[in-house]
């Protein structure tokens, strides 16, 4: 409870802030090129210290971390909430992002060293709880703040939800003993953070832009993808790396970094397109398209704890392979039945079976990356596999947006050049024409996601499909 409760507050944040964006705008009189920095800010933060999770757990213990990124993502949210300015939002979000995240490879550090090797399934179906959530109830509360309270309660509402885990943090959390031993990688770090936060920025500017051969997009694009292999290199080598990459020799480890990359990356790219269909070509505000993305969360809710026991019980592997079953078959559902007039029955009929899938996928891959590994590995396995989630979520995102815009062109001509943005701009009778060959590129650009959620199944055949054995702490881990 304690660490969903910290999970949950940093995960909604993100998905809360980005309805408000054009709020935001409005209220500070800033183009919307400068008030996007209030989410981008926070994105690139989060990416920059990721990676010193893993590194910070040992030298001051997962209990006074988790503490420590609460009371600053809970700080950050307090003066967000006073701005005064675009600017000085923007300098207290990436306050929040520092502290946000070590939010969650910390909480699930705690979680899995707590459970043991014979419950992880089941503590990856918690974890997944505020990640399932975030994406559904952000734009619901956002919408409703934002219209009906005011922007400064998007950030203000984190303050109670901080307090109470906070208190709850110091009273439940068993104390752990730092390892003070441990030298910080300063190369590895000054390697990784500027890159993973150059790519992603990258990545992000090109997918706003619909157009990734600028110079600004390809420079920093390139420029981060450089440092991160650097940084590969350089943790293959050094006695003790920022983060572990030889834990990839491992198979199970392996397979489950493979599938949540290819998962994550096609996933989020359609997660990204159906509130986009809901809101240009349904013409739904942000809040009725958070309600009609319910169905997702209500089958994952389902599914989620049943998987976690699965996992625990058979192994992960013959579970991911029926979950990436049903999240296939849903993905390719969307390339049969989404038109400009489809019944939201029908879509939210899709949308419960694909949350089912993803119920028995994302976490139970997680938990086949964590089972094998002893206790003093899991910090920094948990920092790596929410480095690749970050970075794949950031690559099918800006995929699926560049993809989206050039299936919109083909199918409109000169009148979405300027990809989604210039259909804000058409009269209503104009849109009434073209809302059928707008909700057909919607519909071709999901056979890509389908494509990327069809490779996944590669590394999957890859994962255990036994439960784990006992694993004593201090024991080498397991080689499968």
């Amino acid at each position: 409870m304690v660490v969903v409760l910290g999970a949950i507050m940093s995960i909604l944040d993100v998905t809360v802030v980005n309805v408000a964006i054009n709020h935001l705008a409005g209220a500070f009189h800033s183009p919307l090129s400068t008030i996007q920095w209030v989410a981008t800010g926070y994105t690139l933060a989060l990416a920059t210290v990721i990676p010193v999770t893993g590194w910070a757990s040992a030298r001051f213990g997962t209990k006074r971390l988790y503490m420590i990124s609460i009371a600053l993502f809970v700080a950050g949210s307090a003066l967000a909430g006073m701005a005064w300015s675009a600017e000085s939002l923007i300098a207290f979000r990436v306050l929040q992002g520092l502290g946000g995240g070590m939010i969650m490879p910390a909480g699930m550090t705690i979680l899995t060293q707590a459970a043991g090797p014979k419950r992880v399934g089941q503590v990856m179906s918690v974890v997944g709880i505020p990640m399932l959530l975030g994406p559904i109830l952000g734009p619901i509360l956002g919408g409703w703040l934002v219209d009906d309270v005011s922007w400064r309660w998007i950030f203000f509402i984190n303050l109670p939800i901080g307090v109470v885990a906070l208190f709850l943090a110091a009273k439940i959390l068993k104390r752990d003993t730092p390892r003070p031993g441990e030298r910080l990688d300063l190369l590895g770090l000054v390697l990784l953070s500027p890159g993973l936060a150059s790519l992603i920025y990258g990545l992000a500017k090109g997918a706003q832009k619909s157009d990734f051969g600028s110079a600004e997009v390809l420079i920093t694009t390139i420029a981060g993808a450089v440092l991160v292999v650097l940084f590969a290199f350089r943790a293959l080598t050094a006695q003790s790396p920022l983060i572990d990459l030889r834990l990839l020799r491992r198979r199970s480890v392996a397979a489950a970094s493979g599938t949540i990359a290819l998962f994550m990356c096609a996933f989020m790219g359609a997660m990204l397109l159906l509130p986009l269909y809901f809101q240009v070509v349904r013409q739904e505000n942000a809040f009725s398209s958070g309600l009609l993305l319910a169905p997702q969360g209500l089958g994952a809710m389902i599914t989620m704890p049943v998987g976690g026991k699965l996992t625990d019980r058979i192994g992960p592997g013959r579970v991911v392979l029926i979950g990436l079953l049903v999240v296939v078959a849903s993905v390719a559902g969307f390339t049969a039945v989404l038109q400009a007039d489809t019944s939201y029955w029908i879509l939210g009929g899709v949308l419960f079976v694909m949350g089912l899938g993803m119920g028995l996928t994302m976490m139970p891959s997680m938990a086949a990356a964590i089972q094998t590994l002893v206790h003093d590995e899991v910090p920094k396995a948990s920092t790596m596999l929410n480095i690749i989630q970050q970075v794949s979520a950031s690559i099918g995102t800006a995929l699926m947006s560049v993809l989206l815009a050039n299936s919109l062109a083909d199918k409109l001509g000169g009148s979405a050049s300027g990809g989604l943005s210039a259909t804000q701009k058409v009269p209503p009778q104009v849109m009434q024409k073209i809302v059928g060959p707008m909700a057909d590129a919607f519909q071709s650009t999901y056979w890509w996601a389908v494509g990327l959620l069809a490779l996944a199944f590669i590394p999957a055949l890859l994962l255990p499909r036994h439960k784990p054995a006992d694993v004593p702490d201090g024991a080498p881990m397991p080689m499968h």
